[in-house]
């Protein structure tokens, strides 16, 4: 097994499985363009949940834990990957095979453990494209009441966006999404220099007046769920990693995630410290709708913005669409089924999960708490839980991670966190939904 091992270099062969590669700059854009969305305007609230001091300390933590989270993933995937002389293996397939080659006991439950898996990141990315909806629907509504006489609700203005999102999703090629991921980076980076704008032009507050450690330790978890939403985005960062043309860069100490996570590490920390410290307890689940909505600059970046996230929906939604229709509808269509019906059946699909999205959003308008349930719940099992397990399993067989080595009970740690996250986090987010929606606070 161990010479074999070693001959198989999975990344050699990855070229293989792959349509339409992307190079290191692409797949760069793709990771900052993917993970830097909404969470980042609505970090300034995720302090206001935690308090300045607190919200400091634990984001870098945060970030740092998140980034080798990835790490280990990644590193986990490449070995088992190895083992199983394949230059690719999908979220899914490598929980099941991680099964097989772990300890005995989880064999049997290999296909649960990647249906499950399957799940989470389905629902992530759903949950992802429907704060997509909510944030485009409320700048909308931000900008237009300033100019309509009557008030629309806020669900028109989503209902709106129904028809670009069926266009958007027709798109089902990876790569072609990288002149509008520049694009859209470009206006997210002038988006920013307008909201250091706002934040910096009337800021006369002091420091000393805003919370250092929150007022209520059951929001902590709403601020934990905020800051995994924005920074992980583990889903993202498999799908571009397995999309590279040279993947051996992705880990590199100077390779595209640890280049890519310190970019967006520094943006979403400065925007949450000093928007937060502009606004205090008035700032809304995005900043932008702090702006005053009739100055022209403010309804220019909002709109702009809006353009950003409507493409950050192509991405996101690429995933879950990807995992339904490879791996659970056209294995069934069967290897008999014509070109046409493949398409007829995806489209459908893509058709679907517009609909499905935009009822959800329609349904629930709660930006800031959907956020905070996508990173807590679906990000804790993602992205601590799983690949904790499975560094377990990829090392089970050569002894690095059994009962008595360090390297188990740091996974096990891992396992632990993940857990009391995604518990609280449940907690404390359905707890607010539940407020929120009985006094129609939204």
């Amino acid at each position: 097994m161990l010479a074999t091992m070693v001959d198989y270099d999975p990344h050699v062969h990855r070229v293989e499985y792959l349509k339409h590669p992307t190079n290191n700059l692409e797949t760069l854009l793709h990771l900052i363009k993917g993970c830097l969305g909404t969470g980042l305007l609505a970090m300034p609230e995720g302090f206001k949940y935690s308090g300045m001091i607190f919200g400091i300390v634990f984001f870098i933590f945060i970030a740092l834990f998140a980034t080798y989270c990835i790490h280990v993933l990644v590193g986990s995937q490449y070995i088992l990957c190895k083992k199983k002389k394949v230059g690719l293996l999908l979220y899914g397939d490598s929980i099941e095979y991680a099964c097989e080659v772990g300890p005995s006991c989880f064999r049997k439950y290999r296909k649960i453990g990647s249906l499950l898996s399957n799940i989470f990141l389905i629902s992530y990315q759903t949950g992802a494209c429907c704060i997509y909806w909510v944030f485009v629907g409320t700048s909308l509504k931000y900008v237009f009441d300033v100019y309509t006489p009557e008030k629309y609700e806020l669900y028109v203005y989503m209902l709106l966006m129904f028809i670009p999102h069926c266009l958007i999703m027709c798109v089902r090629n990876l790569k072609l999404f990288a002149p509008f991921s520049l694009v859209a980076d470009i206006v997210s980076l002038v988006t920013f220099g307008v909201v250091f704008y706002y934040i910096f032009e009337h800021l006369d507050s002091s420091f000393d007046e805003r919370d250092k450690i929150g007022r209520n330790v059951q929001d902590y978890p709403l601020f934990l769920g905020t800051v995994l939403f924005s920074l992980q985005s583990l889903p993202i960062c498999i799908s571009v990693e397995n999309n590279m043309e040279s993947p051996e860069h992705f880990l590199k100490p100077f390779g595209v995630l640890n280049i890519g996570f310190a970019i967006l590490s520094f943006f979403y920390l400065f925007v949450g410290i000093f928007g937060y410290w502009r606004y205090g307890d008035d700032i809304h689940s995005s900043i932008t709708l702090n702006f005053p909505p009739e100055d022209i600059l403010a309804e220019v970046i909002i709109l702009s913005y809006c353009l950003c996230i409507y493409v950050s929906y192509g991405l996101n939604a690429y995933v879950p669409i990807t995992i339904i229709y490879d791996e659970y509808l056209e294995p069934r269509l069967g290897e008999d089924a014509s070109k046409l019906k493949k398409l007829v059946v995806e489209m459908f699909l893509r058709l679907l999960f517009v609909i499905a999205t935009c009822t959800f959003s329609v349904t629930i308008p709660l930006l800031g708490l959907i956020i905070s349930f996508c990173g807590s719940v679906c990000l804790s099992a993602l992205g601590l839980i799983f690949p904790a397990f499975l560094e377990m399993c990829a090392y089970w067989e050569e002894g690095k991670s059994k009962p008595k080595t360090l390297c188990f009970w740091k996974e096990m740690a891992m396992i632990f966190i993940g857990l009391v996250g995604m518990s609280s986090g449940l907690y404390s987010t359905l707890r607010s939904m539940y407020e929120k929606l009985s006094s129609g606070n939204y």
